[in-house]
């Protein structure tokens, strides 16, 4: 899955070395669906998400912002045929309309919003096939906060394969990304409120 190439700093990323959970306000965002393998679909999404971004002008006076990618819930019980990606650059508020074009078998794009609200998110250094321990860090840590997740989860890719080539996927920086709620406390006992032996269960 080849991106746009991206003048990025990773040192402007390193506090997101631990999970957080802050707000983030809604965005405006150019995106494009897809259905199928993202190793298969993935690049006939992107070369539409940057000739489209490109095309309507989105790029001048705005500084072209990184690529990212929101999956659904529950990815490990449903074939990677089935998977739905839809992938988006956050674009001006001048932007109105997209150009006539034709986009691939399977893909669409539109101009919509992404809503965010409460969200958690932590930096993923390495394979995208690897993330999976991050994930996990990023879940418990929402949990220890009283939050759920849902909606499934974003990636943005703040380094990653370009137009150039592949690159090094050990190098690879992503933020994972999740929307939150407040979790339902646990029957019987307020949440945050812990046993005698100091110790939930």
């Amino acid at each position: 899955m080849a991106l746009a190439a991206q003048e990025v700093d990773p040192a402007d990323y390193e506090h997101l070395a631990e999970p957080r959970i802050v707000e983030r306000a809604d965005e405006r965002v150019l995106e494009v669906r897809a259905v199928g393998d993202p190793n298969e679909v993935g690049a006939a999404a992107f070369g539409l998400l940057f000739q489209l971004y490109f095309s309507i002008g989105a790029a001048t006076g705005f500084t072209p912002p990184v690529a990212r990618a929101r999956w659904q819930e529950g990815l490990d019980e449903i074939p990677r045929s089935d998977w739905i990606g839809r992938y988006a650059l956050l674009i001006p508020e001048t932007v109105e309309s997209l150009p006539e074009h034709t986009p691939p078998d399977g893909v669409t794009a539109s101009i919509t919003t992404w809503e965010y609200g409460t969200i958690a998110e932590i930096l993923h250094i390495g394979r995208y096939d690897q993330e999976q321990p991050t994930i996990e860090r990023l879940k418990a840590f929402v949990e220890t906060e009283g939050y759920e997740t849902f909606g499934g989860h974003e990636e943005e890719y703040v380094v990653g394969p370009t137009m150039a080539g592949s690159g090094n996927p050990d190098e690879y920086r992503t933020i994972l990304r999740y929307r939150l709620r407040k979790a339902d406390p646990p029957r019987g006992r307020p949440l945050g409120q812990r046993g005698v032996s100091g110790r939930d269960g």
